[in-house]
């Protein structure tokens, strides 16, 4: 009790309760700005973090990702353009609603059921953590280094395209990780002679470019969105009970879809929202309905990609592992924080974890009224000219990569991981399985040379202990997984018909 009490006092201190709303605000507008996704919104905040307290720094990136992944579902239901890639899943639906003048009923939809998912997500978190880091507490280096390399490989099993791409992808990230000083020799590797390699590539400025700066890019050379036409909109959350009342089992199997998704290393939002629309068109008694403006598809897709969210920071929180994108980001601020992830964090820092769950459950609360506000203020956040957003959005990035290290080759490396980026993206290569093996290399590698020092050299305690026998097991599968894939397609002759369309 002492515990939640000194939690509630960390929460509701001043500069935790303007941090919330503050981030809040700011992930509304961002997410509602076609393009934009949660993920650069988060990015973006990295920099504010440094000025921070722990708790306030955490409590903007669980704010402002919480309220992106809403407020993207606001241009698709508009303009049929998704703000974020979570709200891709839906949109056309969303559009059509709108199309049949129920606007209302599908952003009401959109806010209630994320607010009612990411609820469910925090009380899996709360659920899932503490006996998790029970267990965690008996995993060595040997099990660390199977874990990672089980979650690097499922970012590539839930890519949406090819996991031969995703793989490639995932390695060039490991292979930037080594930059820098070599574990445990202090050798330089790929340096090139260059001093500011030494310290090897950092994270954040990576994650900059890649998710914000190749945005940019992508902008400059995509037309701009149609003009919102005015219109007035009328009760946001009117019905909503009825709906939840009429769709409760699609709004539970999509809370566990999500939650289950979201504890996947590597999958995040928008999977947990592809998955959760696609099974209620798939177990729908209402199938011809879906594609004509129907309200259940969002119902599932809505309360699941929220739920993704919270329960995502389960790995990320346990073991230092990304559950996604965001709680990639998250991982570097609470290691910037002195809250380094793992199951110690659990006991010696008890009310920081309770303050965590709180910040999450007051994020998705206020997510109804602050996000009802919103929905009445696009008109106006929609018409933001892009050629006013994208020079902002370019100088927050230069100016937050600066104040990472003070160095100007922290700018240098934003832009360079922005081109990256580009065009990895325009040749359909994933780019969060890349930052999943910046963030996650170093782990991997001090996790395995490490092991091998214990074991004089030996492999055979990687495969000898129970648990890491297990692990080693679903690791292996999932890159093997592929090559299995690909020989199916051989066999049953596919793959001949594929290459015939292409030419």
């Amino acid at each position: 009790m002492a515990t939640f009490l000194e939690a509630l006092r960390l929460v509701f201190a001043t500069d935790v309760l303007i941090a919330i709303f503050a981030a809040s605000i700011y992930g509304l507008v961002v997410g509602s700005l076609p393009g934009l996704s949660a993920t650069m919104a988060t990015a973006l905040l990295v920099p504010v973090t440094f000025y921070l307290s722990p708790i306030a720094a955490v409590a903007t990136i669980v704010s402002a990702s919480a309220m992106a992944i809403f407020s993207g579902d606001i241009p698709g239901a508009l303009l049929r353009i998704p703000g974020t890639p979570a709200s891709a899943a839906y949109t056309d639906e969303a559009y059509a609603m709108t199309r049949k003048g129920q606007a209302e009923l599908a952003l009401g939809a959109g806010v209630w059921f994320s607010a009612i998912g990411g609820i469910a997500g925090t009380i899996s978190l709360m659920a899932l953590a503490p006996p998790l880091a029970d267990i965690a507490l008996r995993f060595s280096t040997f099990e660390y280094f199977w874990l990672a390399v089980l979650g690097l490989m499922c970012a590539t099993l839930v890519a949406r395209s090819s996991p031969v791409k995703a793989i490639a992808s995932m390695l060039l990230g490991l292979l930037i990780a080594c930059v820098g000083m070599e574990n445990p020799g202090g050798v330089p590797r790929f340096t090139f002679g260059l001093t500011d390699l030494l310290g090897g590539i950092e994270p954040i400025p990576a994650l900059v470019g890649v998710f914000a700066v190749s945005e940019v890019m992508r902008a400059m050379l995509s037309p701009d969105p149609p003009p919102l036409p005015r219109r007035k909109f009328g009760s946001i959350l009117a019905g909503q009970l009825a709906l939840t009342k009429k769709y409760w089992l699609p709004m539970t199997r999509g809370n566990i879809v999500g939650i289950i998704i979201g504890v996947l290393p590597g999958a995040g939002a928008d999977m947990a929202a592809w998955v959760s629309y696609a099974m209620s068109k798939r177990f729908s008694k209402e199938k011809e309905k879906f594609g004509t403006g129907h309200v259940e598809g969002l119902v599932e897709a809505g309360a699941s990609n929220n739920a993704s969210l919270a329960s995502g920071w389960v790995p990320a929180l346990l073991f230092g592992v990304p559950g996604d994108t965001i709680t990639a980001i998250a991982i570097g601020v609470l290691y910037m924080k002195g809250l380094n992830p793992g199951p110690t964090l659990f006991t010696e820092k008890a009310s920081s974890m309770y303050a965590i769950y709180i910040m999450f459950i007051m994020a998705n609360i206020i997510m109804i009224p602050l996000g009802i506000i919103m929905i009445r203020a696009a008109g106006y956040v929609l018409r933001a000219p892009r050629s006013a957003v994208m020079p902002v959005i370019m100088l927050c990035c230069a100016v937050g990569s600066f104040a990472t290290g003070n160095s100007l080759f922290a700018v240098l490396t934003v832009a360079a991981f922005g081109v990256i980026g580009y065009v990895m993206e325009a040749n359909g290569y994933p780019v969060a399985a890349m930052v999943l093996g910046i963030v996650m290399g170093t782990m991997v590698e001090q996790s395995f040379v490490t092991s091998l020092i214990k074991s004089d050299g030996s492999i055979l305690p990687f495969f000898e202990r129970p648990v890491s026998a297990v692990l080693a097991s679903l690791a292996i599968g999932a890159l093997m997984w592929p090559v299995l894939f690909w020989i199916w397609r051989r066999t049953t002759g596919k793959a001949p018909k594929a290459a015939t369309a292409g030419e």
